[in-house]
């Protein structure tokens, strides 16, 4: 930005525009204090097939729809989609370093239904998600762990000790958001699923960003200003 004093034909036309260019100059420092606008925040999904879009459109995928319900809340967030389709809590785990290229600001942890598939003991999940929680409290990023379920046919016990991996979890992390169970009010309804009755179709993955929205509002409220 430049100023112009205009060439006036008196002293005292000079002095009033000498004036008014003082005063400008002394308005320049508190523009310079006022606040920026806030940039755009990058939240980051690391996850599996739910968040890689598996069988839809990529534009139809949970990190997309997400993305677009917190932009229609007049939230500035950019989701990054780092889902691998067929990836356990080991496989999140060894690529963690990778999904930080993205320099996220927060991050989804939606990781462990794989395992639960598979029948990995629940102790090696606890221990790979436990790795990636403290990995990302050691960034200072905020998180949300999105807990899973194991299937029926795993047995009771099975089941049970799986679903107390996540409650455990949040127990040990207080520091994180813990939204339960990824797929709240889906699993398990054929309107919201695939035909392979395991990842939502695209009437699931609305239903699914409606229910999970305030938790990841709470995530975002928690990433420091500036």
């Amino acid at each position: 930005m430049s100023f112009r004093v205009p060439r006036l034909s008196n002293r005292y036309g000079r002095r009033a525009a000498l004036g008014k260019l003082s005063a400008c100059f002394g308005v320049l420092p508190l523009l310079a204090a006022m606040p920026a606008r806030a940039a755009e925040l990058r939240l980051l999904m690391l996850g599996d097939s739910i968040t890689a879009a598996y069988g839809l459109a990529r534009g139809q995928g949970l990190p997309a729809r997400l993305e677009a319900a917190l932009r229609a809340k007049g939230q500035q967030v950019r989701v990054i989609d780092a889902g691998v389709s067929g990836d356990t809590s080991a496989g999140g785990r060894a690529r963690l370093d990778w999904a930080m290229a993205d320099q996220p600001d927060a991050v989804i942890v939606a990781l462990g239904g794989n395992d639960g598939l598979r029948g990995i003991e629940p102790g090696a999940t606890r221990a790979n998600l436990a790795a990636i929680l403290d990995a990302l409290k050691a960034r200072g990023l905020p998180v949300m762990l999105a807990g899973m379920l194991a299937p029926p046919n795993l047995g009771a016990e099975y089941g049970r000790e799986f679903a107390a991996t996540f409650t455990r979890l949040s127990e040990e992390h207080p520091e994180i958001v813990f939204y339960p169970f990824l797929l709240d009010g889906v699993a398990g309804d054929p309107q919201l699923n695939q035909p392979d009755r395991i990842h939502p179709n695209e009437a699931g993955v609305a239903e699914l960003v409606r229910r999970m929205l305030p938790a990841v509002e709470s995530l975002l409220g928690r990433v420091p200003a500036g």
